[in-house]
């Protein structure tokens, strides 16, 4: 496979705080790559150094083939980065959103792209309502259909999830495995294990500043004793219990369509 990001020994500070010491990093095209630490590892820092927004003091990073410290132009063209809160603009609808992007970016027929957007990320039904009428997962997943106007081949998505409630981080996940089927290389930051877990085709392990692991989940595993084999009881989580008490994302959606469609005055 070809590598979509490289980076080699990228090392940043911000005064006397060491924050990344030394990161490499191999994403394969077409792959979703989960970044996996806690607050303060280093995550957004490398992600903002990888799209352009920041230089490191050492190392070198290519991204979609271009470097990014002498090429930063050609990288912002093939490239779409989400930060951790939604940027749509909550007085236009969805496909007014959309439309408006694909305008700024002089791209031909924005209409025909903002209806395929929409049809992408199960969006049609809900595009003529104001943005600020739909719900967490909804409205991250306008935000991640309107990154991926102009079809970068390469997306970051910093910590997508965060203050999503579990209906919502489900629909934000299948809109990011729907992505790499597509071809897309996503590179998504995270503190959740089970978003790694369910996502990623690789995950790297970033502590105070450094990769201490990468691989497979499979070869992740591999680092800890065979586990021991005991019958145990299993009982249902949290978040089954409370997804089988208010339905699935797609039953809830319609329900809120529902509920804002007899509630408009019109």
């Amino acid at each position: 496979m070809t590598a979509a990001i490289q980076a080699r020994g990228i090392e940043k500070s911000f005064a006397d705080v060491s924050v990344l010491r030394g990161v490499d990093l191999d994403v394969e095209a077409g792959s979703i790559f989960a970044l996996l630490g806690s607050n303060g590892a280093g995550k957004t820092t490398l992600v903002r150094i990888l799209s352009t927004l920041l230089r490191a003091d050492a190392g070198t990073a290519r991204v979609a083939g271009f470097d990014v410290a002498t090429a930063p132009a050609d990288v912002r063209e093939s490239i779409s980065l989400t930060g951790q809160f939604a940027a749509v603009d909550e007085v236009l609808t969805g496909r007014e959103n959309l439309v408006l992007v694909a305008r700024l970016r002089h791209l031909p027929d924005p209409g025909a792209i903002a209806d395929r957007l929409l049809a992408q990320f199960s969006l049609t039904d809900a595009g003529g309502r104001r943005a600020g009428t739909y719900s967490g997962g909804m409205r991250r997943r306008l935000d991640i259909a309107m990154s991926l106007i102009g079809d970068p081949p390469v997306i970051f998505l910093d910590e997508p999830t965060t203050g999503l409630d579990p209906q919502a981080r489900i629909e934000v996940w299948r809109a990011i495995t729907d992505l790499a089927r597509g071809g897309t290389t996503v590179l998504l930051t995270t503190q959740y294990l089970d978003e790694a877990e369910h996502l990623a085709d690789r995950i790297a392990i970033l502590h105070r500043g450094t990769i201490i692991q990468s691989g497979t989940l499979a070869e992740l595993k591999q680092l800890l004793p065979p586990a021991q084999v005991e019958y145990i009881e299993k009982q249902p989580s949290l978040e089954d219990v409370f997804l089988a008490l208010v339905g699935a994302p797609e039953e809830s959606e319609r329900s809120d369509a529902s509920e804002a469609s007899e509630g408009d005055p019109s």
